[in-house]
């Protein structure tokens, strides 16, 4: 049998994780260089990376839409089509949003892109799409997809390493009420674009079919109705939020202790 070449990126080998701790390099480093800048050079800082992020965003879709080997692949979704390839999931959507949210210093949005928006991005680079797995990663749609989902990764977490955020426990609620309007909405999105027949097969936020998703298969096996099968996803975002605040607090107590001690 041939040898893979080393290039072929598939969730969890040499060049996933080495493409992937580059990118966590490249946080832990801007962080540390950023430290010492004043709130509004940080907040400028991430947003105009966000939108660098969304400007090579559009461009990994042009090369996406003029992919002869992805049409073929993607053919079974009725082929590319710009309106389901909008920066509205999960993931991508926190693109659009980190911007807003440390411009305007809007907590909810802050809370939901530092929680959804790692999350998010994780989910697709551990379980990619088709097309999107055992290819070259040189390939313009591979360097688009990998790049995209580093980026909005670190720039989410960024919200707290930046030292621009804190999360609060009291604010859970608040995250998971965020949580449901922004999938709401981004669900009404896709039920006008699949009535009009402008694109019948959109499905942001796995919100209409689960597309063979084996958790939102199970949640569709309790609440089999479009959107509602997303809710008990929101107990499992709401315990990974605890932890996650938990943390954030045991390490603010040793901050605290070890600076009363200096």
């Amino acid at each position: 049998m041939e040898k893979e070449s080393f290039w072929v990126l598939r969730p969890f080998n040499p060049i996933f994780l080495i493409s992937f701790g580059l990118f966590i390099a490249l946080l832990v480093v801007s962080s540390l260089l950023l430290r010492k800048k004043d709130e509004k050079t940080r907040r400028n800082v991430l947003a105009i990376t966000c939108i660098v992020t969304v400007i090579s965003f559009f461009v990994y879709k042009y090369f996406l839409s003029i992919d002869a080997q992805y049409r073929v692949i993607n053919a079974a979704m009725g082929g590319f089509n710009w309106w389901s390839e909008l920066p509205l999931n999960l993931c991508n959507i926190n693109m659009i949003l980190i911007p807003i949210a440390v411009w305007t210093k809007n907590r909810a949005l802050q809370n939901f892109c530092f929680f959804l928006g790692p999350l998010g991005a994780l989910m697709a680079l551990i379980m990619p799409s088709t097309g999107f797995s055992g290819y070259s990663l040189l390939l313009p749609r591979m360097l688009g997809f990998y790049f995209t989902h580093y980026m909005v990764f670190i720039e989410s977490i960024a919200i707290a390493s930046f030292g621009l955020f804190r999360p609060r426990f009291k604010e859970i609620p608040l995250t998971l009420l965020t949580t449901v309007v922004v999938s709401f909405t981004v669900f009404l999105f896709n039920m006008l674009l699949r009535k009009t027949g402008i694109c019948p097969k959109v499905n942001y936020f796995f919100s209409v079919e689960t597309e063979g998703n084996p958790v939102l298969d199970l949640f569709n096996s309790w609440i089999p109705v479009p959107y509602l099968y997303l809710m008990p996803a929101l107990v499992v975002i709401g315990i990974y939020m605890s932890v996650v605040n938990f943390f954030f607090m045991i390490f603010g107590k040793k901050k605290a202790s070890e600076s009363q001690q200096a």
